[in-house]
């Protein structure tokens, strides 16, 4: 006998975890549920699809869910989000030559976030009077707390998000390439890509966004009203098995193989070593 059949887009980041192990470990399963899951590349996908019905539910950022509900820069689409899939997940991770000027600027700890957005603004002065171009910051969506986040740390410290750098909007997976390749000079990202990046050279993780603003709430997961209106049995199952998901990540003895399974490569697709930093709040 099948199960009631959802699909659920999602995207390469570790605050998909509930998602991931709910489907892998057979906790939708045994909620009579037969999900397919399917990897995305950008937040705008996976908003699309969830608005016009191609996924049942979708791992969503937080504040797209909100700014669908009222229209903002999209169609009107009521969505609700019956489980928060993570809190504080993201970290700023700029290029090894901003570090070293950020550094070389800090009047102070460097691990205190307004002296490195002091810093930061001196930076961009000095560019400015060089001539040299503005500085830019991938985020992942307008409506993000990545973006919310970079804005409140750059104005904290003098610096004009609209007018003193350029912010530009860079899918999650693609974040690493576009540092190491020179097309952003610091980015803001969830995890595993800030780690991802230090291990290979091209970035140092500046501040992790949790030393900014507290108890920011990353991704949901997400679905229309009207579906839910219509399959709300179906949705506490979905809920009740992301919450036994939920359970079995948060124990210890279960991290090796949450690692593995989210390192899959039709899962996140790396090493799970990284995601076991994480999951163990060891970033570097």
């Amino acid at each position: 006998m099948t199960g009631t059949p959802l699909r659920i887009g999602f995207i390469p980041l570790v605050d998909a975890a509930a998602l991931l192990v709910a489907v892998d470990k057979g906790f939708t399963a045994a909620e009579g549920l037969d999900v397919t899951l399917v990897r995305e590349v950008s937040w705008s996908n996976v908003r699309d699809k969830l608005n016009i019905g191609l996924f049942d539910a979708a791992h969503l950022l937080a504040p797209v869910a909100i700014a669908s509900t009222l229209g903002l820069s999209q169609v009107k689409v009521p969505i609700i989000a019956p489980f928060n899939l993570g809190l504080n997940g993201n970290a700023i991770t700029v290029s090894p030559a901003l570090y070293a000027a950020i550094i070389g600027e800090a009047d102070g700890d460097p691990a205190n976030p307004m002296v490195t957005a002091k810093a930061l603004a001196r930076v961009v002065a000095a560019r400015r009077k060089s001539g040299g171009e503005p500085l830019t910051f991938g985020m992942t969506f307008p409506f993000s707390t990545h973006n919310y986040q970079l804005r409140f740390w750059m104005a904290a410290g003098g610096v004009d998000p609209d007018e003193d750098v350029r912010l530009v909007v860079l899918p999650p997976p693609y974040m690493v390439d576009s540092l190491a390749n020179g097309h952003v000079d610091a980015f803001c990202v969830g995890a595993p890509w800030n780690s991802v990046a230090v291990d290979l050279g091209v970035g140092h993780i500046l501040h992790y966004v949790s030393d900014i603003l507290e108890r920011a709430a990353e991704k949901v997961l997400a679905v229309r009203e009207t579906w839910a209106l219509k399959n709300s049995e179906v949705l506490t199952r979905l809920t009740r098995a992301h919450g036994h998901a939920a359970d079995f990540i948060e124990n210890p003895d279960n991290r090796t193989e949450v690692s593995r399974i989210l390192g899959a490569p039709e899962r996140i697709g790396v090493d799970p070593e990284v995601i076991r930093r994480t999951l163990d709040g060891r970033l570097k």
